[in-house]
This record gives structure tokens, sequence and C-alpha cells, in this order.
């Protein structure tokens, strides 16, 4: 018997009938830890918890009477569908806990939601015609996985003008340079403007960037290490419109070229 026989009947005899069942069996890639949703509802709280202490000092032109329900609307209801719909589980982008990428997703959604009214204040347009247009079917798998497309539109002088909501939480604020190149496409083949609203909610400031206009060459092209050497446009101070203890600006004020 050759090598490569013995080697099957090996296997076989341990009960594989092909060399990837046995492969899967021995690294015990298909033994799935449990959720610990324990944890996912102590991350759950924290998320709260900085939404209360962003609502506690923002400027009172911002601030939300009934941060309670507004908590429950972008943080338990939504969190509430994942969950019934299995999601959970399946959240593991680049290797990290189920926990934890449903934790990014909620913070990064919950600030999103809490900071849209006043967007649309800034771009003086009603909050009913801020529409969504990312893909935040909460059913769906694909929600979690990253997109280059803008999460809002607004209509602004019967153009549309693409939103990119971020968050940054560490005080590093970039956006990676695939948001930019998409943007030049809107810009391209629809003629719509892109801006870029970075919440920076570690410093307390907002920055504006209009994405369709930032050049192939530009200076703040950076090459982030701890991001697996993704190209990334670095935020530079001069962008940041809106320290959150002020009052939001107006349009007019951000000179956007829209």
């Amino acid at each position: 018997m050759n090598p490569a026989q013995y080697f099957k009947e090996y296997r076989q005899r341990m009960g594989f009938s092909n060399q990837s069942d046995a492969k899967t069996f021995l690294s015990g890639k298909d033994v799935s830890p449990n959720i610990d949703f324990e944890y996912i509802d102590a991350l759950n709280s924290r998320i709260g918890n900085i939404l209360r202490s962003v609502n506690n000092v923002i400027h009172e032109s911002i601030k939300y009477e009934d941060l309670d329900l507004f908590i429950q609307e972008s943080i338990t209801r939504p969190f509430n569908v994942i969950r019934e719909a299995n999601l959970v589980p399946r959240l593991n982008n680049q290797g990290r806990r189920p926990e934890e990428v449903l934790f990014s997703w909620l913070r990064g959604y919950s600030v999103s939601e809490y900071f849209t009214p006043a967007f649309a204040n800034i771009f003086n347009v009603s909050l009913s015609s801020v529409a969504n247009i990312g893909e935040d079917d909460l059913r769906n798998i694909d929600t979690f996985k990253r997109s280059p497309k803008a999460d809002l539109a607004i209509n602004v002088d019967n153009s549309i003008v693409r939103i990119e909501v971020q968050s940054g939480f560490q005080g590093i604020n970039d956006i990676k340079e695939h948001k930019v190149r998409e943007a030049r496409r809107a810009f391209s083949e629809n003629s719509e403007h892109t801006i870029c609203i970075h919440v920076d909610i570690y410093n307390g400031q907002v920055a504006f960037v209009q994405l369709d206009n930032i050049e192939e060459n530009d200076v703040n092209f950076v090459t982030r290490q701890q991001m697996e050497g993704q190209s990334v446009f670095q935020i530079d101070q001069n962008y940041f419109k809106w320290r959150l203890l002020d009052p939001a600006p107006s349009l007019v004020e951000l000179e956007l070229e829209i």
C-alpha cells in the first residue's frame, strides 16, 4: 500500500470520507464559541452612557430631552432585530469577537442617528427629507460588511448631496481611500457631491470634508500600518468646523462647494 492509499484508509477508519472534513475536525474551526449576551448587554449599556455623556455637554440646541427614548430606538430596538435574525454569531470581521463587531456597529449607528437632526438643520432641510441610502437592513448580514456607499442623501437646492457619516472615538481621524474613490465616481457619473461628516467624539469636534474634490496626490493621504497598510485620508484640523460645545454651524460657514 503506497503512502497516499494508507493516509486515505487511516482517515476513513477515523470516520472521515474526505480530507476537508478531517482538516476541519482536527483544526476545531467548526467549533463556534457561545455568544456572551451578558457581555453584549454591558457593551450596549456603555454605548448608552457614551450618548448620555455627549448629551450632557453638547450645546443646548442639539440636546435630546428624552434621551432614554432615543437610546431605546437607536440601540435596544436595532439590537433586538439583529438578535432575532440570529446575525450575531455571523459577525466576525477581521477575526474579532462577534460581540465587539456588534458594539462597533451599534456605536457608530447610534452616533449617526443622534446627530442626523443636527445635520438636517445644518443643510436647512426637513428631517423627513434626509433619505437613508445606506445598506441598513438590520436583518441582512451584508449590512455589516464594508461598503463604499454613502450613508445619507440630502436634497440641497434640487441637487442630491451624499453624506458619509463617520465617528471617531480614539482621536484618530481618517477617511479610507476607497470612500474618496467612490465619491469621485459618484460625481463623475451622476454629478452628486459627497460630504464626509466625521464626528470626533474623543475631542468633541466635527469635520466636514468634501470627498469628490480631493486630489489623488493630496498630501493628507497616508498609510496606516495599524490598518494593514491601508491608504487613508488624514483629516486636517482645518476641516473641523464644529466644536460640540458650540451651536452647529450654518451651511454657509462650512464653505462647501455644492
